[in-house]
């Protein structure tokens, strides 16, 4: 087969072209980073990086997820702490008021006012809130626990129902702590309290139960917040494990799609000097052209 000029010339371009091509590609990867930059570079790897890039969003999510856990059991706890000082309060004024003999209208009258005061402390903490929801009123999260109209404490059964945040995949975490029945015994030996102060009573009434009452609810708050801390705990751990399946999703992520720097750079700087011979070598193929001979 003959070889024309024409040919030559032709194949010369083409592995130029290609030159070009290559070094762009190579020029484009250092620019980014990245190993590709659109599907047709390598669909594999764009499909990889899309399942490592779901699991990094999706861990991501988790991670809020965990924090409004974090939220709900923190606020819980402070609330519940809350509770207990005004448990421990309303001992003392019972003790007091059964070590006291007999009460004057003044003693009666400060222990009212003080009892009044915790009632209302107790009903603030009853409608806790994280962000727009009720913490302390099962899933009628959009409704408080403690009725100011009706002032009443809601115990109906969907106050006690669970709250569940997904942590994990098919992990959920329940957030919410069932204080109802707790809120509601309080607020009822208040009011027994304050009737036994009441003018109406003898002043060597029986404080005894009340005491004994008021300590079986300490009991059930610290027994609560125990559970608090439980749950606590397992967000800890959970968000260790987050943590993990994080780093390891971003470093597949990472060795799938992120270039080698040195490696890429040593190929842009092979593939520039081949063109470069290229160039010098299609230059001595091309033949000079009749304008060359006529001048």
């Amino acid at each position: 087969m003959r070889v024309t000029q024409s040919m030559l010339s032709n194949n010369m371009l083409r592995n130029l072209s290609s030159s070009y091509n290559k070094m762009g590609k190579l020029q484009e990867q250092l620019s980014s980073g990245k190993k590709v930059n659109r599907p047709s570079d390598d669909p594999v790897v764009v499909m990889k990086s899309l399942g490592y890039g779901m699991t990094v969003d999706k861990v991501a999510q988790f991670q809020k997820n965990l924090g409004e856990v974090n939220n709900w059991l923190d606020s819980s706890d402070d609330a519940l702490d809350g509770v207990g000082q005004v448990l421990h309060r309303a001992k003392e004024l019972a003790t007091n008021a059964a070590n006291s003999g007999a009460m004057t209208k003044e003693d009666r009258d400060k222990i009212k006012i003080e009892l009044e005061e915790m009632q209302k402390q107790l009903q603030d903490l009853a409608n806790t809130k994280v962000g727009d929801k009720y913490i302390f009123s099962g899933n009628m999260t959009d409704k408080p626990l403690y009725n100011k109209e009706t002032d009443e404490y809601e115990v109906g059964d969907s106050f006690k129902k669970d709250v569940e945040i997904e942590v994990f995949d098919g992990v959920s975490l329940r957030v919410n702590t069932k204080a109802a029945d707790t809120f509601k015994a309080i607020d009822d030996i208040f009011k027994d309290i304050n009737a036994k102060v009441n003018d109406e009573f003898e002043d060597n009434v029986d404080f005894g139960q009340a005491i004994s009452n008021i300590d079986k609810l300490m009991d059930r708050v610290l027994t609560s917040r125990a559970d608090i801390g439980a749950r606590s705990n397992r967000a800890e751990l959970m968000d260790n494990r987050l943590q993990v399946q994080e780093g390891a999703a971003k470093k597949q992520r990472s060795e799938n799609e992120d270039i080698d720097y040195e490696k890429v750079i040593t190929e842009m700087i092979t593939s520039e000097s081949i063109h470069r011979a290229s160039l010098s070598v299609g230059a001595r193929i091309i033949q000079p052209s009749l304008v060359d001979f006529l001048r």
